[in-house]
């Protein structure tokens, strides 16, 4: 019998897959496709998934890392940067990220089986242990982590569904060759629409990804939006059609903690999986990460505990602690600027106000505390580590 299976290969899958084998534990990870596999995304990691990553041991210095140095805001004619507040960001596409995390969950002594689709639970006096799989196997296990992604068909197996009371939004994106490739800021358009944004994000390739993401529609057309936006683009950037790499593409944003709960006897939701994208700018790299660490330290400290079932269900309160906060504050923003009036008004005057914008992003945004945090600063922070968790 296995310590843990880890359904899906993503990085959520991967990382916590990583950080278990490095602690000894015996982990078999199983992933319905195989390295390496599209994934819609920005392709953005902010300073707070850098850190993550770093923790993982992955070597940011190799090729294939473009560094950023801030964050762009455009909206409402004005324009402002934001340097991040501590370290930097970067670029990788998803193809390229999600290979190597797998490989590194590999490289510490996991089991990875691609193209290896989990159809099933295997239950037990109403507890999870193991998984089925489509070539007829079974796999045992003293826990299984969810890591499947936004539809998570294992979770809703288990009547684990998405909440209707929780937004899930979309996000649209393209690759274009670009001249704007080398940018050093993460760019964000703020006024395409109510409760949505568009990006440019270079990539250091010669190409940069270009998308849109919608947070609250109801029925988002995020094809039309970024096709009027991008058309009222300088043509010297390159955002036409002659210079697309591929086609657009789409993919849900499962926000808010709009799966729970996150455990259940012997089952473990990480990512996607549990809805762990932030509802203010639909993040959720970072977030990933970070849940894939506490669900290690959980299920790592339950291993050596002699009551393995009571820290093991610590885990769903170490994620609200962790994010609970700032997504509550998250939904509420989001349904906020869902009004036309109240996005312009809010677009308008925190542009021309670059303190009150960092304070913002601290807050909702999951912008990091800079080394030596002002008044302001740690104000944000306070604000949104007593925001309870809804």
């Amino acid at each position: 019998m296995r310590d843990a299976i880890v359904v899906g290969a993503g990085p959520a899958g991967s990382a916590a897959a990583r950080h278990l084998a490095r602690s000894g534990l015996d982990v078999l990870v199983l992933e319905k496709s195989s390295f390496p596999r599209e994934k819609v995304c920005g392709d953005g990691l902010t300073p707070r998934a850098v850190t993550e990553l770093r923790g993982l041991g992955v070597d940011l210095t190799a090729p294939g890392w473009f560094p950023n140095k801030g964050i762009r805001l455009i909206g409402a004619g004005h324009r402002l940067e934001l340097p991040w507040p501590d370290g930097h960001g970067l670029t990788r596409t998803r193809a390229d990220l999600d290979e190597l995390l797998a490989r590194t969950a590999i490289d510490a002594g996991a089991e990875l089986r691609e193209n290896t689709k989990v159809t099933a639970p295997i239950q037990a006096n109403g507890r999870v242990t193991g998984v089925r799989t489509s070539d007829g196997a079974e796999h045992k296990a003293r826990l299984v982590i969810a890591a499947d992604g936004a539809s998570s068909r294992f979770c809703v197996s288990l009547g684990l569904r998405a909440r209707r009371d929780r937004p899930i939004g979309i996000a649209g994106r393209r690759y274009f060759r670009s001249p704007r490739h080398d940018d050093d800021h993460l760019e964000c358009w703020l006024d395409l629409a109510p409760a949505g944004y568009g990006w440019v994000f270079g990539m250091g390739d010669g190409t940069c990804n270009v998308g849109v993401a919608l947070l609250r529609s109801e029925h988002p057309d995020y094809h039309r939006l970024l096709n009027r936006w991008l058309a009222s683009l300088s043509p010297s950037w390159g955002f036409t059609e002659e210079n697309a790499v591929g086609p657009v593409r789409g993919a849900a944003l499962p926000m808010g903690f709009s799966r729970r709960p996150h455990y259940l006897p012997g089952l473990l939701l990480v990512g996607d999986s549990g809805g762990m994208v932030n509802p203010s700018n639909g993040e959720g790299i970072a977030y990933a990460l970070e849940a894939a660490r506490i669900a290690a330290e959980v299920i790592t400290t339950a291993s050596a505990s002699p009551f393995p079932e009571r820290v093991l269900r610590k885990y769903p309160s170490a994620i609200r602690h962790a994010n609970g906060g700032p997504f509550t504050l998250g939904r509420a923003f989001t349904r906020a600027i869902d009004d036309p009036r109240i996005m312009r008004l809010a677009t308008r005057h925190g542009l021309s106000r670059p303190a009150l914008m960092r304070f913002a992003l601290t807050i909702v945004g999951g912008l990091p505390a800079p080394a030596a945090p002002t008044a302001a600063d740690r104000l944000a922070a306070a604000l949104a580590r007593i925001t309870p968790a809804s």
